[in-house]
């Protein structure tokens, strides 16, 4: 059967680039993946079976998870390292303290209970100089105005001025903090009260 109004297509070289141009951006729309430097699709079949990329995929992970697991352990035994040192220099910090303690101790029984008292004292300041080397201070209080950061009201005495209304008049429990300010204990005090 005849067709008059058949005519056969005859592509060009211009027609035929629009043509593959039109592919390529069809492979871009069907989300096919397209090498950037090179313009093409990736060869196929490069990484081999899907199974194969699944298995090198899990073996990754799992090597992962290790080496996660293993810097965790590390971590952990750094910060114990770490916290027993910090221990044992306290430790060793302290430890002639607890000497001249032993050393106080000493005094024979016939002794003046002033033998003592001094004995004890010196233990005292030579414990309170080991705290602060180790950065550990003493929070004031007599005078003071109270503060509930640093201050633990215990109770109230009356007091005769109001000057003194709200200012600590007597300490019944040192308090310290630490270097950076941290209040390790609060200071238990009684606090004025005008009546």
């Amino acid at each position: 059967m005849d067709n008059e109004y058949f005519e056969p297509v005859i592509e060009t070289d211009d027609e035929e680039e629009g043509h593959d141009r039109g592919d390529q951006e069809r492979r871009e729309d069907e989300g096919v993946l397209i090498d950037e430097e090179t313009g093409t699709e990736p060869e196929q079949g490069t990484g081999g079976t899907a199974e194969e990329r699944v298995a090198t995929l899990e073996q990754e992970l799992a090597a992962a998870r290790a080496d996660f697991y293993n810097y965790r352990q590390r971590v952990t035994r750094e910060k114990q390292e770490a916290r027993r040192r910090t221990e044992e220099d306290v430790i060793t910090a302290l430890l002639p303290v607890l000497d001249n303690l032993d050393r106080a101790l000493m005094v024979p029984e016939d002794g003046s209970a002033k033998d003592v008292l001094v004995g004890v004292r010196m233990v005292q300041r030579q414990f309170l100089s080991a705290l602060e080397e180790l950065g550990i201070t003493v929070i004031p209080t007599e005078g003071q105005k109270f503060d509930p950061n640093l201050h633990e009201a215990a109770g109230t005495a009356p007091v005769d001025t109001p000057e003194q209304d709200g200012t600590v008049v007597a300490e019944q429990l040192r308090g310290y903090r630490a270097k950076e300010g941290r209040v390790l204990r609060a200071a238990r005090v009684t606090v004025g009260k005008t009546a």
